[in-house]
């Protein structure tokens, strides 16, 4: 490993442990020349997730895209950037899983719109508004009684249970 300081390619490794959530491996490191600690990570490269969107394009998924979208959904709502970035990881999880090379978005909007719901309702609304591309206040209202039938149902399931 080369140091960011003198260049000098050796180095020994003062510390390693496991990092985002264990998907890479976290070193420390010194150099043997200048005596310069720095910090690796070492992670798995894995195969490129293409996303098909809607108009046919084709990109590689954006783990930062997603974030930033949830992020802005969330401005101003009690719901922590980690919990935001947990979900991602979650839902890249669940992509991934599929073994597929290719993913459609609009599969990758439901499966945000599902756990936002669950989430913060503001923060679903206002993703839904702009996933959706809600055209007037009607399909804005109709998405809000989806919402309340799910609210409901969830009440309705969990009263249920307790009995």
């Amino acid at each position: 490993m080369r140091c960011p300081e003198c260049n000098h390619y050796g180095s020994r490794v003062l510390d390693s442990r496991p990092a985002h959530e264990g998907r890479a491996i976290r070193r420390r490191r010194e150099c043997e020349e200048c005596e310069q600690r720095f910090t690796t990570f070492e992670m798995i490269e894995e195969k490129p997730l293409i996303v098909v969107k809607k108009d046919g394009s084709r990109e590689e998924f954006n783990h930062e895209k997603l974030l930033r979208g949830l992020i802005r959904a969330c401005e101003k709502r009690p719901v922590s950037v980690e919990s935001l970035e947990k979900l991602v990881h979650e839902i890249e999880k669940q992509l991934r899983d599929q073994n597929t090379s290719e993913v459609l978005s609009n599969e990758i909007g439901e499966y945000v719109m599902d756990r936002l719901m669950t989430i913060d309702e503001v923060a679903y609304v206002r993703f839904a508004s702009v996933y959706r591309q809600f055209k007037d206040i009607h399909v804005f209202v109709t998405e809000l009684d989806l919402l309340q039938r799910s609210r409901q149902e969830n009440t309705d399931k969990a009263s249920e249970e307790e009995d």
